[in-house]
């Protein structure tokens, strides 16, 4: 069974959606339901869900910033937006974020919420199937077009363990720092030292789970050469340290 987040802040909304549908029979279970977004973070923290079904428009955090939070933690969660009529910029940067749909509340049927999740059920198979799961440097560069971001994701999958600043990277695509900057942000949602650390934590997460290597050194094969910093920023995106980490999986 694929296990299934709902956040959404209305409660009519939440009980609809629960029981519009026999879950079970699409081969999902729903394992938990959030009402705003920091609450949802979380629980996707400690959850890693497959799927999160979650409302645009939400207190505290709203669903947009909850997609980017989780994809800067490094949690691979499938995305399904819930949206209103006419809301069509918050659906578009839903899916630049990477979102893999999205549902318009207000005329949701028994034969969206199926079509959507068959979609993604055959779409988290198709993943589970793979010999190794696509990186989340290859996941954005995938869905991003313009070429001298792509380069920017891609340089920095193969030299995340390297000295990497704004300096080298604009020199890496021949343009402006501030341009760069401003491109990366804009075309990502997130800055590009954000970017980098989740990278990083990532790399860092496969050593922890695969490797008997002291935390330190983890921290150093992944770029990071202060080790209270390693653990600041480790903290920061997953909610745990490295060892608490390392030690719950």
């Amino acid at each position: 069974m694929w296990k299934v987040l709902l956040v959404e802040d209305e409660t009519f909304v939440r009980e609809s959606v629960k029981e519009i549908i026999q879950w079970e029979d699409m081969g999902f279970t729903l394992t938990g339901e959030a009402s705003n977004g920091e609450e949802a973070l979380e629980m996707i923290r400690k959850q890693q869900p497959d799927l999160v079904l979650c409302d645009i428009v939400m207190p505290k955090m709203d669903g947009l910033e909850l997609l980017k939070e989780t994809r800067r933690a490094g949690i691979a969660s499938k995305f399904v937006m819930l949206t209103c009529m006419g809301d069509f910029e918050s659906m578009r940067k839903a899916m630049e974020f990477g979102a893999s749909n999205y549902i318009l509340k207000l005329s949701m049927s028994v034969k969206d919420l199926r079509e959507t999740l068959a979609k993604i059920s055959a779409e988290l198979s198709s993943s589970t199937s793979k010999p190794a799961a696509m990186s989340a440097a290859e996941e954005t560069a995938e869905r991003i077009t313009h070429p001298e971001v792509k380069k920017i994701i891609l340089y920095i999958d193969e030299h995340y363990d390297e000295e990497i600043t704004l300096a080298s990277l604009s020199r890496h695509v021949m343009m402006g720092e501030n341009y760069v900057s401003a491109l990366f942000k804009k075309k990502t949602g997130e800055t590009l030292i954000h970017y980098l650390h989740r990278i990083r934590i990532e790399k860092a997460i496969e050593l922890l789970l695969t490797s008997d290597l002291p935390v330190n050194q983890i921290g150093q094969n992944v770029g990071f050469m202060n080790d209270n910093y390693f653990i600041k920023i480790f903290k920061r995106i997953t909610g745990t340290t490295p060892s608490q980490y390392r030690n719950a999986k």
